[in-house]
């Protein structure tokens, strides 16, 4: 256990409620830059395995728990699964395509001996005829015309340039379940003997793609939790099933823009973050958030307003990929999201009210107790004992407007906490009083003032997971 000993520089009303997560990257390779990026305000690391190796995982993980402990932060390691790698394969210069031509793709072929496009995935498996094949990004959009052997044949609907080991999308393609590549696998084994807080499933289409990834969770003895990315159409039509099988969610918008019409992806980021709400699942919104400071110091106006409609929808979290990996202003680009968040909160111009799935079990009862009690006497705060993170959780998908502290004895679990909203988690050893000692030393440490009011949850056998039973209003002297 390391214990959290850091007491925050700003005021429980200035913590942010969205938090951000950055990605690792050649432009942020190095100790000093991880560093610096969980002091600009990350509260989650990603490290993306469709690069690098496991060499360089394991180094990049000791700098970010070196990091944490530096500044008394938890974070949460998020280890990204790369999924089937459906991509063109290589070939020489740029192929130009006209509407109604005929194209040929297979496995790893020779285009210049045989005129077959390559391909880095084995098509003439999953796909039928009538299906669409997008390529580079939707920017050439096909259809299946027929599959021979190993050849898949399509009829190119619109004029568009080819080029080497650009993506491909399938929308209307069943993988059957066979999401999870021999890549994967290997990743996955590695990422368990690691201290990884969460694993995200790539190209999920159902539930059962997570049933398949919790078992290979399970039996490796990982405590991770699962992030469901929704990147498919299939995702998109299996939503509400998907969302309650998983521990938390991610807009993957990229992909998810090729997969369905461009216009429909702000409406499912909405349904998506409401359901996580309802089903107390974090939401992760990502993708181009400020995709101009890949190049440029500032980002622009629309970029702007993408962040705070996700801090106003009530997202867990928003997150950066190239704009921290590879970008030229890594750094300024968590400064400048954690900005657009403080800003927004505090000048929150409407709020967004989603239904709340309620099952009426003690759990959900207490806290929607311990919300409404600190709403009603404008409690400063509201600090949580929790073992497994599941009363946190619980609390912070009501999106209440008082700050939530979280205290535990688990490691794993302050990291997990670490992205979902409003919460700051702290780990201290399993004590009767540990709510109590932990407010006394935010009191000392002037985050908490003489007079200030909280509400406090706990149980009367600390450490046990489900036993919080016991709500508390505490003025501070």
């Amino acid at each position: 256990m390391h214990q959290t000993n850091a007491a925050p520089s700003v005021a429980l009303k200035n913590f942010k409620r969205t938090k951000i997560i950055a990605t690792v990257g050649p432009a942020t390779g190095t100790y000093e830059a991880v560093l610096a990026l969980i002091q600009a305000g990350a509260n989650g690391i990603r490290l993306n395995f469709s690069h690098g190796n496991h060499e360089e995982r394991t180094e990049q993980i000791a700098w970010i728990r070196s990091a944490s402990e530096v500044t008394g932060k938890p974070v949460a390691i998020i280890q990204d699964l790369q999924g089937p790698k459906i991509r063109l394969g290589d070939f020489e210069g740029p192929i130009t395509v006209t509407t109604d031509q005929a194209l040929s793709f297979c496995y790893r072929a020779d285009y210049q001996a045989t005129g077959v496009i390559p391909t880095q995935y084995d098509l003439s498996q999953k796909v039928k005829v009538g299906e669409r094949v997008f390529l580079f990004d939707g920017k050439v959009q096909t259809v299946v015309t027929a599959i021979k052997d190993d050849v898949v044949e399509v009829k190119v609907l619109n004029d568009g340039v080819l080029l080497k080991r650009k993506g491909m999308n399938l929308p209307d393609t069943d993988f059957g379940g066979d999401i999870i590549t021999e890549k994967d696998k290997a990743d996955i084994v590695y990422g368990a003997t690691q201290d990884i807080d969460y694993v995200a499933l790539s190209f999920v289409q159902t539930e059962d793609d997570l049933t398949s990834l919790r078992a290979m969770l399970t039996e490796l003895g990982s405590t991770a939790m699962v992030i469901s990315k929704i990147e498919t159409k299939a995702a998109v039509d299996n939503l509400e099933s998907i969302i309650k099988a998983s521990d938390a969610v991610m807009i993957a918008r990229g992909d998810l823009a090729v997969e369905t019409p461009l216009e429909s992806v702000p409406i499912v980021q909405r349904q998506i973050i409401g359901l996580g709400m309802r089903y107390g699942k974090p939401t992760i919104v990502a993708t181009q958030m400020l995709a101009s400071m890949v190049e440029n110091p500032e980002p622009t106006r629309a970029e702007v307003s993408d962040v705070a409609t996700a801090a106003i929808l009530g997202s867990d979290c928003v997150m950066l990929s190239d704009e921290t990996a590879n970008g030229k202003y890594p750094i300024q680009a968590v400064e400048t999201m954690k900005r657009i968040i403080l800003y927004t909160q505090a000048h929150e111009p409407l709020s967004v009210v989603y239904p709340t799935h309620e099952d009426h079990s003690r759990h959900t009862s207490i806290s929607r107790a311990l919300i409404s009690l600190a709403e009603n006497i404008s409690a400063k705060a509201i600090v949580a004992e929790t073992k497994s993170g599941a009363t946190a959780f619980d609390i912070a998908s009501r999106r209440t407007r008082v700050p939530i502290i979280a205290v535990t004895s688990e490691d794993r679990t302050a990291q997990q906490l670490a992205i979902v909203y409003s919460v700051k988690s702290y780990v201290r050893p399993v004590d009767a009083q540990a709510a109590n000692k932990l407010t006394d030393w935010l009191l000392e440490n002037n985050v908490l003032h003489p007079g200030d009011t909280v509400v406090t949850a706990s149980g009367q056998y600390p450490g046990l997971v489900g036993a919080t039973d016991t709500i508390k209003v505490r003025v501070l002297e």
